[in-house]
């Protein structure tokens, strides 16, 4: 038996829908700049390149209806509506095809930004962390199996502050789509079961306040809502 120089930190897990088990997560991927009309609004052209990636830890999650303190050291906090992606089998240098299998289930999320946090690194050349990887910057609703809704590749994605709507879009309109994301990402670092994708967000980013209530919802996957608490 492991013996630890003090008791380790619980395993980070996303509620199943319609189960008591849980998923348990190993890695949370981000894709940047993943729908034309996001890129073009943070000043890129939209051409397929291929994608980069960024990280978040996964005791950075947030579950569904919390309430999470407005972070430190922004002055410009803003949501991100996004397509989660749950993987239940992994692999290395994948073909396209071969990763459909990959795929456990689907979520909703908000991949939480310190937006000039991440543009200060941005025009800096350093990494994104201090803009993306913070404490409870990855609010995750409950994980649907594919067995239950099926394969995702078209459906509304939406998200809405204090009820006006921010973001309306349509996960078809992903630049790359979840096999082919999965498939670039298992040629750099072998995918695992337990690893959740991030899939990029739509247009219409943008700023919360303490107060305001942030609902993103996903057809076929319900909605996610999360409330902004006073300043941490």
């Amino acid at each position: 038996m492991t013996e630890y120089a003090f008791p380790p930190q619980p395993q980070s897990s996303v509620p199943i829908a319609g189960s008591v088990q849980r998923f348990p997560v190993r890695r949370i991927f981000c894709v940047g700049r993943n729908y034309a009309e996001h890129a073009r609004e943070m000043g890129f052209d939209p051409d397929r390149e291929p994608p980069f990636f960024f990280t978040k830890p996964a005791d950075a999650i947030v579950h569904d209806n919390a309430t999470i303190p407005y972070p430190p050291l922004t002055e410009n906090f803003h949501y991100e509506a996004e397509l989660v992606v749950a993987i239940g089998r992994g692999g290395r240098n994948l073909s396209v095809k071969d990763c459909l299998p990959c795929i456990w289930g689907y979520a909703v999320g908000n991949d939480l930004t310190r937006r000039d946090l991440q543009i200060q690194a941005r025009e800096k050349g350093r990494p994104w962390d201090w803009g993306k990887a913070f404490d409870l910057s990855a609010v995750i609703g409950p994980i649907h199996p594919v067995a239950m809704v099926g394969r995702l590749e078209t459906g509304s994605i939406r998200l809405t502050v204090n009820g006006t709507v921010k973001q309306d879009a349509d996960i078809a309109d992903l630049i790359w789509t979840v096999p082919e994301i999965i498939s670039i990402l298992s040629h750099s670092i072998e995918i695992k079961p337990g690893d959740l994708i991030m899939t990029g967000t739509p247009a219409g980013v943008g700023a919360l306040v303490p107060g305001d209530i942030c609902v993103v919802s996903i057809e076929g996957l319900g909605s996610l809502a999360t409330k902004i608490g006073p300043r941490a």
